[in-house]
């Protein structure tokens, strides 16, 4: 029988980001739509990545009696402080707005900063909650700079803003993304713990029977 990871997000972008990461390893991996859950509700902190996911992963698992893989993540702009980080979601205070009225926001704030003055990171923690109580995170992260414009079609959230080394953005990686990426940088380092997991666990039959 197939071992069944919860992805636990409602994200689409992040939901095929983790799918491909980790389906690959040879878990039935599943969104909350095909587990037959409705929304679950989690509060969000602005207090650390590692609290966001852990919450994320934990309610999951407890909708769904599955192992659930969260992650939370963000952008941080060493001229803003190191902002937006855990609030990156909800910069400009407010959830609803879309990823390009927030990239918009990010190169206001950054009008006139130099390039040199421009760095920045990705930084991503992703969260394995496992029946019984136990969690483990690991982290990952990729040291860029803010571009002066919005450049490439692939990606999602930060993207098409946040420049690599090699002068591409994030949202011009294409497939490479799926390597260079922090959220691929931390579930790298959380490969190791989902191979140990041999014991075969719940199929998505069960999990919906135990809503």
């Amino acid at each position: 029988m197939a071992r069944s990871l919860l992805l636990a997000s409602g994200n689409a972008g992040k939901l095929r980001e983790l799918r491909g990461l980790v389906s690959p390893l040879g878990w039935d991996v599943l969104t909350p739509g095909d587990a037959g859950l409705d929304r679950v509700h989690v509060v969000e902190g602005d207090r650390s990545y590692l609290e966001n996911a852990t919450a994320k992963a934990v309610a999951y698992l407890r909708a769904s009696g599955l192992p659930s893989l969260a992650d939370d993540s963000g952008i941080e702009v060493d001229a803003l402080g190191g902002d937006p980080g855990v609030l990156s979601a909800r910069f400009g205070g407010h959830r609803a707005g879309s990823d390009a009225q927030r990239c918009a926001l990010l190169l206001r704030r950054l009008e006139g900063v130099p390039e040199p003055r421009r760095g920045a990171r990705f930084r991503a923690v992703v969260v394995l909650a496992l029946p019984g109580g136990a969690t483990v995170a690991r982290e990952g992260s990729v040291e860029g700079r803010i571009a002066t414009a919005p450049r490439g079609s692939t990606g999602f959230g930060y993207d098409p803003v946040f420049e690599l080394p090699d002068g591409r953005t994030m949202a011009e990686a294409g497939d490479e993304k799926q390597r260079l990426s922090h959220r691929a940088r931390a579930l790298s380092a959380m490969m190791a713990v989902l191979e140990a997991l041999d014991e075969p666990l719940h199929s998505p039959d069960r999990a919906r029977g135990r809503r």
